[in-house]
């Protein structure tokens, strides 16, 4: 399938997210009453402007080889505009959140992404557009994905460039500097509305594989980004009974895609259901395992594992004998994007819902075979030493829930997790702690994995602060050695990076 043919299909389905039954799907109304001492729902109360920047207060020192670096953490941050908020949390408008790192210590500002959405929907004082679960009542069909794009999911810096990504669209490049927008970033004329999806792994030799979805098309598009990235190759392929599809991983000769049994209904879609909702759970078809040789993309092979949900993996390699091993995220259903996401935006929680697991995965495609097992770690955003990056690895850095009570979300720890023997070190933050995801950092000049630093943002809700902290990766249990904290209350996110800068 041609670049030409793909954006007719993707238009086709952006078409699709509206329809004559389409309307709000929540408006603004009082969160229920948390029946607990955490004012957790502070996390997902979202902003209206810009956060300037401060000076966090500082306890420990910051390590010299992170001075004049940002970690920078992208999440959806506007819920509400007029009277109506969204229903879901992934529908919020997106905000970059800047922490910099110095000899001084760590200041912090948010900035919204201006998106063309973001800029048109400020000016009207209301939602213009379709998001992921709600919809505008009699919006019409959006020209182009990019004018939903939100921009609210992940930021990565490649090929001397800043972006900020999102599911269904394009790349938006910010400057470094500024954090102002500026424009698509596309491979070609022709590829504008191809989505550039969060994941974006970047190999040790700067190569980046991405891949963008055209769910009411069932097509898959693969890319492959240069070190300086200015050569963009693009392959779509069809995929059948595709849907829900955030992340996969890269090995020395494949891409291994992880496709749970949530299906978009093209049916669905068309009688006004929003994107979301328009996809059903199919736990017939399994999970199925797509292997995709990087030097023949054409060649899929598939696999079986069986039915579950998932968002992220973490990393992935292969032996000499082409057995691949990877580790991912697991949960039984979609309950989490389904409903447990709106009702975060509400103030609620279902304390009896199933949560998700760190599950290894063992995958031979001489044999067809494909087993896994669970890890009793209930967690998520699954982090790597990136000079590991589709190579043999033994560590795993996710946020993982240990001390929060029933009716209390997410997470409140950051773990090390060795895939190979299973055992765990951890900071536990407390049950009055949200965590958010922490990235790992290298130690310059050190070559073993696992050398370096793990940061992270956490919201410390029953004090009222947000923090930043820095952890020696080999010894998390010490606790930080730098950490600052602001009287500041953000809303929860999603993806960081951290960006060493020159």
């Amino acid at each position: 399938m041609d670049r030409r043919d793909f954006t007719r299909h993707l238009l086709g389905a952006a078409a699709g997210l509206t329809g004559a039954a389409a309307t709000w799907s929540v408006l603004a109304r009082p969160r229920a009453p948390a029946a607990r001492s955490i004012p957790w729902p502070r996390a997902f109360d979202g902003l209206q402007a810009d956060v300037p920047r401060r000076a966090m207060a500082l306890r420990g020192r910051v390590p010299a080889a992170l001075a004049g670096g940002v970690l920078l953490h992208n999440g959806p941050a506007r819920h509400q505009l007029g009277e109506v908020r969204y229903s879901h949390w992934f529908d919020g408008d997106g905000m970059i959140e800047r922490y910099a790192f110095s000899s001084q210590g760590i200041t912090h500002e948010g900035r919204f992404v201006q998106t063309p959405k973001f800029v048109a929907e400020s000016a009207a004082g209301r939602w213009l557009e379709p998001a992921f679960a709600t919809h505008p009542k009699d919006a019409p069909p959006p020209p182009s994905p990019d004018e939903m794009n939100v921009a609210n999911t992940h930021i990565v810096a490649h090929g001397g460039e800043l972006l900020a990504l999102w599911e269904g669209g394009s790349a938006m490049k910010l400057d470094a500097d500024t954090l102002d927008a500026r424009g698509c970033k596309t491979g070609a004329p022709d590829s504008a509305v191809m989505p550039f999806s969060p994941p974006a792994r970047v190999e040790p030799d700067g190569t980046l594989w991405n891949f963008g979805l055209s769910t009411g098309a069932g097509v898959l598009s693969i890319y492959r980004v240069s070190a300086d990235g200015r050569n963009v190759e693009t392959h779509s392929l069809k995929v059948p009974d595709i849907g829900l599809l955030h992340d996969f991983a890269v090995t020395g000769r494949h891409l291994v895609f992880l496709l749970p049994p949530f299906v978009y209904d093209i049916e669905r879609a068309k009688a006004g259901e929003t994107f979301l909702d328009s996809h059903v759970w199919r736990p017939s078809l399994g999970m199925r395992v797509l292997l995709l040789p990087k030097d023949e993309l054409d060649a899929p092979r598939w696999l079986q594992l069986p039915a579950g949900f998932v968002f992220h993996l973490g990393n992935a390699w292969e032996d000499a004998q082409g057995i691949s091993r990877l580790d991912y995220v697991r949960s039984p259903g979609a309950t989490l994007v389904l409903q447990g996401a709106r009702d975060l935006m509400r103030g609620a929680v279902n304390g009896n819902a199933p949560v998700a697991r760190v599950a290894r995965v063992r995958l031979d495609p001489a044999s067809g075979n494909a087993r896994q097992e669970e890890l009793p770690l209930d967690a998520e955003f699954p982090r790597i030493d990136p000079r590991r990056t589709g190579r043999r690895y033994r560590h795993v850095y996710p946020a993982e829930r240990v001390d929060a009570p029933l009716g209390r979300p997410l997470f409140d720890s950051v773990t090390r997790l060795d895939v190979d023997t299973g055992r765990v070190q951890r900071h536990r933050y407390g049950a009055g702690v949200l965590a958010e995801e922490h990235v790992f950092v290298p130690r310059p000049g050190s070559a073993r994995e696992g050398e370096g630093w793990l940061i992270g943002s956490a919201l410390d809700l029953q004090r009222g602060r947000l923090l930043c902290s820095v952890f020696d990766a080999e010894h998390l249990a010490d606790g930080p050695i730098a950490q600052g904290h602001l009287e500041r209350v953000m809303p929860m996110g999603l993806h960081a990076s951290f960006i060493r800068r020159t």
